[in-house]
């Protein structure tokens, strides 16, 4: 039998154009002579869709469309994933499903059983988990269907004391597929990569994997489905970033074959160009699926916007991004000749505003109230608050989306003007340490000078008062970010990080930074999520509490 992988870019709550696909794809599967064609976890309804599982009218229109892509299934099957209704009169009133469709009708729903509750996944909140599992025959051949989890080695079935594979391996399947929505980020293609070959070999069956692409929001998705044969060797692999179909026939050679090599992890140039192409994606999805198209940032000279420029004119196209520079009085020639520099480089227009009257004045009318007082973090932030009303002006006038443009290690730490510099609609590299935004400007530049040299080398800084640095304020990125990592990524606390021989007093520094700012990072934008612990959604910290 050939079975079809469809690799789909869905839109939450997006009926029409989600049916409009899968309709689609079904016809150019029957076209290829496929039998069976495979589509994602919550593929009709998007994912995820929260708490729109909550209205009626949602799950109405979930099985009206289902039926219509059921009525498209004559002479092939298709599993489409798709939230389900528990009948039962106990638990959560729906599950997270697998429809398999066939002969113009639902054949059956095969429901999730383990159902992640960590980091950006609540599934519980709305899903009931399975407490049962069965194999399905499809077109004479005996497969078990999973929903994303349940193919890991890990986690029990209530009321079983085994895992869902465990217990699906019972009834001897000749062959596994496993549908999911698995959110990017810098090291989930490896360790994905890696549970299918490890679970391929122990179980000695091929596996089907089939991931959604695009985003939605702050969740990015690769794609990157496979299909690996018993020995764990990949035998094909689709698109990253892109919706792609492919079909393949599973005959006598995926069975039996040796042990492959293990996946390796991926260096760290590889790891850069995969974030670099998850954020265009992101800023392209993010823009699309909210009905706008044109993108507006300010453009200072530094290395973050620099960044965010180069990223959002691959994305949107350069003439669809305007940068505006808003000098202040203490910014540097040189800085305004670097940011017109990239500006003409890539083709995008530019306006230069000065804020410098504009601080003047309102130093000014303040004159009676801040008389006596020295020069501190207070005129600062009025600069920055100044650059966000002008950028938030041209995107009310004129229809653009604001870019944020601050780092992950700026945020961690607070190093941000909230209603300021912390603007925008989108934050596109606030799951990006600075250290990586070194990494993905000479990635940028990888071709042809796009960032000019000199923002790329010259000492980072804000540029608010006389002479600033970021170093000023701030541990060097590259100690900052290592430590930022062992506490948000890796949860480690003060002690355990001081035991591997970071400096005492910076380690405490840094962390009270991390954690007197929470408020901040509360009202900022959501972020584009690249790793494996974004702010956001993904840690969830109390706003006021001493640890």
């Amino acid at each position: 039998m050939k079975i079809a992988l469809a690799q789909l870019n869905y839109s939450i709550g997006n009926f029409a154009e989600n049916t409009l696909k899968i309709k689609q794809t079904i016809r150019r599967a029957l076209e290829l002579r496929a039998g069976l064609v495979v589509f994602a976890e919550l593929a009709l309804s998007g994912y995820p869709p929260l708490d729109l599982l909550n209205y009626e009218g949602f799950m109405e229109a979930v099985e009206r469309h289902m039926l219509s892509i059921a009525a498209e299934c004559k002479g092939i099957t298709a599993i489409v994933g798709a939230p389900s209704r528990n009948e039962a009169h106990h638990g959560k009133r729906l599950f997270n499903s697998a429809w398999i469709l066939s002969e113009g009708r639902v054949l059956q729903t095969v429901h999730k059983s383990l159902l992640p509750d960590y980091d950006v996944f609540d599934e519980p909140r709305y899903f009931e988990p399975a407490s049962q599992c069965s194999t399905i025959e499809i077109n004479g051949q005996r497969m078990a269907i999973t929903i994303c989890e349940d193919i890991w080695d890990t986690g029990r079935l209530p009321l079983y004391s085994n895992t869902p594979i465990d217990c699906l391996m019972q009834q001897s399947p000749e062959l596994i597929i496993n549908i999911a929505a698995s959110p990017f980020h810098d090291l989930q293609p490896f360790k994905r990569a890696e549970v299918l070959y490890n679970q391929a070999i122990k179980l000695k069956l091929p596996i089907i994997y089939v991931n959604q692409t695009g985003a939605n929001a702050d969740l990015i998705f690769d794609g990157n489905s496979m299909a690996v044969d018993s020995g764990g060797h990949p035998r094909v692999q689709l698109a990253g970033f892109a919706e792609d179909l492919k079909v393949i026939e599973i005959d006598e050679s995926w069975y039996g074959r040796p042990e492959s090599i293990p996946p390796q992890p991926p260096d760290n140039e590889t790891i850069t160009w995969l974030i670099h192409d998850a954020l265009v994606c992101g800023i392209s999805d993010y823009f699309k699926k909210s009905g706008f198209s044109k993108a507006i940032l300010g453009l200072s000279g530094g290395l973050d916007s620099a960044v965010v420029m180069a990223l959002a004119a691959t994305s949107l196209g350069s003439e669809n991004v305007h940068a505006v520079l808003l000098p202040s009085p203490y910014s540097t020639g040189h800085s305004i000749d670097d940011a017109v520099q990239l500006a003409q480089t890539l083709g995008s227009a530019y306006d230069i505003i000065p804020i410098s009257e504009s601080f003047n004045s309102i130093r000014n009318s303040m004159d009676g109230i801040l008389q006596g007082t020295v020069f501190d973090v207070t005129e600062e932030n009025i600069q920055a608050r100044l650059r966000g009303l002008i950028l938030m002006a041209m995107s009310n006038k004129f229809g653009y989306i604001l870019l944020n443009t601050s780092n992950k290690s700026e945020s961690a730490v607070g190093y941000g003007t909230l209603y300021g510099d912390m603007c925008g609609g989108i934050s596109v590299i606030g799951d990006v340490y600075k250290t990586r935004v070194y990494e993905l400007a000479r990635y940028i530049n990888r071709d042809k000078e796009i960032i000019p040299l000199n923002t790329i080398i010259k000492p980072p800084s804000a540029e608010l008062r006389p002479d600033q640095k970021d170093s000023d304020s701030l541990p060097d990125y590259s100690l900052l970010d290592e430590v930022l990592y062992q506490y948000i990524e890796l949860s480690r606390d003060e002690n355990a990080i001081i035991s591997q021989g970071f400096e005492p007093a910076m380690v405490k520094r840094i962390l009270r930074m991390v954690n007197a700012n929470e408020w901040k990072r509360y009202q900022a934008p959501p972020v584009l999520r690249v790793s494996s612990k974004a702010f956001g959604q993904g840690r969830k910290m109390p706003l006021v509490a001493k640890y």
